[in-house]
This record gives structure tokens, C-alpha cells and sequence, in this order.
């Protein structure tokens, strides 16, 4: 059985220079490294400068990932960037992103499913690759979540930090096995009844302002350890087995593997929807990530525990 799926070419991260470290967070707020680290792991995390939106990021991440496919501005025919924190309420940050690389007129628009926004994105991409309608896609997670931070509250502008990540989609034929490049299934969900356990208290059609990231403490923390499902027993189950031939689900299920859980521990904290492609890059470099490999993507799954 012949099948066109969306493969990664590949990628590309870009993190601002600046670096917050949790000494320079205790000098302005009740903390300390030692309680932070103890309660998240967290050592550091990035800040961009006043003057570098959202797109400045997103187009560095863009760069890096079209040079790692071998690829051009030209090339790319579909742009979605997943983000909480666009430059401005429109245009898009994938508009100004095509403009800003060069790109030529094509499909550009954003997605905005914060933690799990680039899982979101990439799905949707994989709609438009896997179906012929895209030859080259650029899938971004670009965020400045510090932009939303109340910098008195230690229970959230502990966690947070900017950065972006970027891969290349683009169309490879397979035989519907579990051996082929690309992508196999998706798993998406969400429960809009947990609204008001991770927020921001503002907006265009509320307050009319930004606003700040909220988070309801030991409650969001429940939350984090249930899971709503098991996204990788779904894949195995529904999409992937409709997408492989059945002598290689058994071995797909042995030898999948997850690429990055959202909340791990780490010395640089949580971009939101850029967090796994800013650390997918080092991975690869670093041989964790091979050709051949079947890995499993987490967005969301398991928010940042809150500081108590």
C-alpha cells in the first residue's frame, strides 16, 4: 500500500541571549534558586529584548530549519506558526513571518492552543502535506511568555520563559509501514471545564488589555498528574493502526518512544508551544534523535507543576 506522508527535514531553535537566572529572579521577588529548583528543576530561562516581538524569534527558529532541509524561503508554499503571544491581535505572526524570510505568497496562519500548540499546528500541516496541497511547510512554536508574567508573583514568573522552534514538512512516499518517514497519527483533545485553572486575565473583547498569566496552585498541579487519556495508547489504537499495516502495529507499540514530555524537569523552563522544538535540535545533535526512530510528541499533557 502505497502512502504520502508529511516528513520532518528539518529544524531549527532560536533562543534570545539574554538569560534570567533564579538569582536574578530572588533579587526582586520572595524566591530563592534553592526553592526553585527543589519544586521544578529549573535553573534559568530566556527573555527577549523589549524590541524583538514574537516574529523575530519564529523567523530565526524558520532559518535554521530551512538550512537543515537543505531549503529556501522559495521553497516554502504553507507557513503555521502556533503561538500565545503574536506580535500583534492581526496580522497573523505567520504573515509577518513570510514577509520578514522572503517567502512568496502562500498559505500563512496561526494557531493558538498555548502548551499544546505546536502538536495542534503540526497536525494541521500534515493536512495540508500528507494530502498534496503543500510541497514545503514551516511549522513554528514561537513564544514570549514573559510578556504575560505578573514579575511579584513567584507561583508563575518562576516557570516561564521565550524561545521558538521550527521544522520543515515536507511529502515522502512509504508502503503504510511503521518503518516509513514521517508522520504516523495524532492524538488531539482538550476539556474547556478547566478554563480557570491556567489563564490570562485579559484580553481584546474582556478587559481590553494583556493581561497575566494566572495559575489556580495545588488544583492545576491534580490536573497535571491526570492525564485525560493516554495520547500514545489512542495513536496505537485508532490513527496509526489506520495508517500501517497490521503486522507493524505490535512492533510500533514495543519501539515507540517519547520525544519530549512538556513539564520535565530542566535547567531553561517552559516556552509553551516553543518548548519541544527548542530542545529537539540539541537532541539531534547530541544523537538522541536518529533516522529511524519512532518517537512520540507531547504538548501539554503535563503543565508545569506550580509553585506552592
Amino acid at each position: 500500500m502505497s502512502v504520502t506522508r508529511s516528513a520532518v527535514t528539518g529544524v531549527g531553535s532560536y533562543l534570545p541571549e539574554q538569560i534570567v537566572t533564579n538569582a536574578d529572579l530572588a533579587k526582586f521577588v520572595d524566591t530563592s534558586d534553592e526553592w526553585i529548583q527543589e519544586r521544578t528543576g529549573i535553573k534559568q530561562r530566556h527573555k527577549a529584548r523589549d524590541d524583538q516581538p514574537t516574529s523575530d524569534l519564529a523567523v530565526e527558529a524558520a532559518r535554521k530549519a530551512l538550512a537543515d532541509a537543505g531549503k529556501t524561503a522559495a521553497d516554502v508554499d504553507l507557513i503555521i506558526v502556533a503561538t500565545t503571544t503574536p506580535d500583534m491581535t492581526f496580522p497573523a505572526v505567520a504573515s509577518i513571518v513570510q514577509h520578514k524570510l522572503g517567502a512568496g505568497v502562500g498559505v500563512a496562519f496561526d494557531v493558538q492552543a498555548v502548551c499544546s500548540g505546536f502538536v495542534y499546528a503540526l497536525s494541521v500541516a500534515d493536512g495540508f502535506v500528507a494530502r498534496g496541497l503543500s510541497k514545503c511547510a514551516l511549522v513554528i512554536g514561537a513564544e514570549e511568555m514573559t510578556r504575560l508574567m505578573d514579575w511579584t508573583d513567584r507561583t508563575t514568573c518562576v516557570l516561564f520563559g521565550d524561545g521558538a522552534g521550527a521544522v520543515v514538512l515536507e511529502p515522502r512516499e512509504g508502503q503504510g509501514t511503521s518503518a516509513d518517514q514521517g508522520m504516523l497519527g495524532f492524538a488531539l483533545r482538550a476539556d474547556g471545564s478547566k478554563t480557570d485553572l491556567l489563564y490570562v486575565d485579559g484580553g481584546p473583547a474582556t478587559t481590553g488589555t494583556v493581561g497575566h498569566l494566572r495559575m489556580a496552585g495545588n488544583q492545576d498541579r491534580a490536573l497535571a498528574a491526570r492525564p485525560l487519556s493516554d495520547p500514545s495508547q489512542d495513536v496505537l489504537r485508532t490513527l496509526f493502526s489506520q495508517r500501517c499495516e497490521e503486522p507493524d502495529r505490535a512492533e510500533a507499540g514495543k519501539s515507540l518512544t517519547c520525544l519530549d514530555e512538556h513539564g520535565a524537569p530542566s535547567r531553561m523552563r517552559n516556552r509553551a508551544s516553543a518548548g519541544t522544538l527548542c530542545r529537539g535540535p540539541r537532541r539531534a545533535t547530541a544523537g538522541r534523535v536518529v533516522r529511524g526512530d519512532l518517537r512520540e510528541l507531547h504538548g501539554g499533557r503535563r503543565p508545569p507543576a506550580p509553585c506552592p
